[in-house]
């Protein structure tokens, strides 16, 4: 079974994307294929580069992610652009991962995290749609503490992606993970006994 996991920003997906594996599913992370696709070389940081300049580059020719972040999530335009050189890319090697995965084991549950699945419009690729939730305060909250960023810069983030009131409403399977790990634990535990019995 494929499934597909998004949530917003802050919201905790990696810690329910690490659970689900840890009760048996296989995870394909969209964020780790972002960043192998920006590695030095690879074609999407040459497009990248030769739209939005050298200065996103450190010394050594890699990604300076902070440069890059500073330009895109002040401006709704740059950040459309960056994406339609990633989301290809990331879309490709993710579903050939996806395909192998099928492949090895074929009654596996399957988990592609994709912050921005609605936003992209992949939901037609999974069997069903799981969605992180904490309220858009807790977001910021969690956002200002683990970047270490301002209030403001950290709504902004949040503010350009859909709304999570929005993700959750047209959600399969939701996980609140706006309590306590074993809270989220037992509800990680609860949504695979369910997809198992599907």
């Amino acid at each position: 079974m494929l499934i597909g996991l998004t949530g917003g920003i802050a919201s905790g997906k990696s810690s329910v994307s690490s659970l689900l594996v840890k009760h048996g599913a296989l995870l394909v992370d969209a964020d780790q294929v972002a960043r192998d696709i920006v590695e030095q070389g690879q074609p999407a940081l040459k497009e990248i580069t030769s739209f939005f300049g050298q200065a996103i580059l450190h010394e050594n020719g890699s990604l300076n992610r902070a440069a890059l972040g500073a330009i895109v999530f002040s401006d709704k335009d740059k950040l459309a652009k960056l994406e339609s050189i990633t989301h290809p890319a990331i879309r490709s090697k993710m579903l050939s991962t996806i395909d192998r995965y099928k492949d090895e084991n074929p009654d596996a549950i399957i988990v592609a995290d994709i912050p921005l699945l609605y936003e992209t419009n992949q939901m037609h690729l999974y069997e069903a749609i799981v969605v992180v939730y904490v309220p858009r305060k807790m977001q910021i909250e969690r956002l200002v503490a683990r970047n270490n960023i301002t209030l403001d810069v950290a709504t902004s983030r949040v503010d350009i992606q859909m709304d999570i009131e929005q993700k959750r409403a047209l959600a399969d399977y939701v996980i609140d993970n706006s309590g306590s790990i074993e809270e989220t634990e037992k509800q990680v535990v609860e949504l695979i006994q369910r997809l198992v019995s599907v």
